[in-house]
């Protein structure tokens, strides 16, 4: 069973930066898929970010496409999402997510493992 926590969340200005970490317990995150999604008030969770563990090339939402980066700390065991540039619509809670799979990781439906999320506000 894999455990995910996330932390960093928090309120910016627009315009600031965060950066949320996720660490995994129970399995090492060198051999799962890892991703970040997020859900605003009155949405639908969506893709945020994600990496595969065979190949370690990142894919992006086009949403987020430069002002954020997703990278893996295999020694910590831990996903960090750095995100620059932050938008009042980036307000979202945001989430990490798990799988062994190699496809469709852009999909909510793909993951086994999530955690609770952590709430970024972006203020204007």
């Amino acid at each position: 069973q894999v455990q995910l926590v996330e932390s960093g969340g928090g309120l910016v200005q627009a315009g600031g930066s965060l950066r949320l970490s996720c660490k995994a317990s129970g399995r090492s995150v060198s051999t799962l898929t890892m991703a970040w999604f997020r859900q605003a008030r009155g949405k639908e969770r969506e893709f945020v970010a994600a990496v595969r563990w065979t190949d370690l090339r990142p894919n992006y939402a086009d949403s987020v496409k430069g002002r954020v980066t997703i990278s893996k700390d295999n020694a910590k065991n831990t996903v960090y999402l750095q995100m620059d540039s932050l938008k009042p619509e980036d307000t979202a809670v945001y989430y990490c997510a798990a799988t062994i799979n190699l496809v469709r990781i852009s999909t909510t439906a793909t993951y086994e493992y999530w955690g609770q999320g952590t709430q970024v506000t972006v203020s204007s």
